[in-house]
């Protein structure tokens, strides 16, 4: 049986390795940072930190198999790691296996916006989610796009078929039958250009962007005065500019900002429509 003491030096050890792992890695000396922190897992195999620490390191050297098998190992340590989920996330991706890590991701981007909704990871992840969602919509948008173009020929090999049978019938009904016949094709035009506009980029409604930047909400709150701004934004702006409303000059504080539930379900349910709109500029 390993004594309290034994597991106490065998933890001080791990932690020290994972400080030395730290420094090798700043220097960007992957293979010694790696080799630091697989000694720590030895020692304490039970710190979802020690496996995330080894995972960037393998993310960096782009061995996306390691990055992944750290981290499912981070996750069933710790299943609220937002690195853990995020760079998961990302191996999974390079796996081509788009709705499993878009899923990852958007775990991450809610563990992260809990956790610390101004970081610097909250954006990456939400830049490398709004990547990913991009990938799919493209590939359902290229997907739906060949269908609709096939069943419009189709249709339209239909009406030619049709109009050729109706050229047997008497001249008077001829003229008739043409114009009938033109009228179907242009309606079936219409029917197909208005079922394909969604996958048509265009301009994000005004209502649906935060007003200082411009950009389409990710995690939209609202002030007192009933403005809704980005999070980040807004929090970047009451610490560095001054406690008030940018817009109304009205005076405010961090702990009145209130999650806009509405504005993200209407932003969400754009973007599940309007994939075109997860690219960034």
């Amino acid at each position: 049986m390993v004594s309290g003491s034994a597991l106490s030096a065998a933890a001080k050890q791990a932690e020290q390795l994972r400080k030395d792992g730290n420094i090798y890695f700043k220097k960007d000396r992957f293979g010694a940072a790696i080799d630091a922190y697989t000694e720590a897992i030895t020692l304490c195999p039970n710190v979802p930190v020690y496996w995330t620490n080894r995972a960037l390191c393998h993310r960096r050297r782009n061995d996306w198999l390691k990055v992944e098998e750290d981290c499912r190992r981070a996750i069933q340590l710790d299943y609220n790691s937002v690195k853990a989920h995020y760079m998961l996330g990302l191996a999974l991706l390079q796996k081509q296996k788009l709705d499993e890590g878009v899923k990852e991701l958007q775990k991450a981007l809610d563990l992260g916006r809990g956790a610390n909704p101004k970081g610097y990871m909250v954006d990456e992840i939400w830049q490398e989610l709004a990547k990913a969602k991009y990938m799919l919509w493209e590939h359902a948008s290229s997907k739906r796009s060949w269908e609709l173009q096939s069943l419009k020929e189709a249709c339209e090999a239909a009406l030619r078929e049709k109009h050729f049978l109706d050229d047997s019938q008497p001249e008077g009904f001829l003229d008739e039958a043409g114009i009938s016949h033109m009228k179907q094709l242009e309606v079936l035009r219409q029917v197909f250009r208005k079922a394909g506009e969604a996958d048509i980029p265009g301009e994000v409604p005004d209502y649906l962007c935060c007003k200082i930047t411009l950009d389409i909400f990710r995690d939209p709150v609202i002030t007192p005065s009933g403005v809704t701004y980005e999070r980040a934004v807004i929090l970047d702006h009451l610490q560095k500019v001054g406690k008030f409303d940018p817009i109304t000059r009205e005076p405010l504080d961090q702990s009145q900002l209130v999650p806009n539930l509405a504005m993200k379900e209407a932003v969400q349910a754009y973007l599940d429509k309007h994939g075109w709109a997860y690219k960034l500029d």
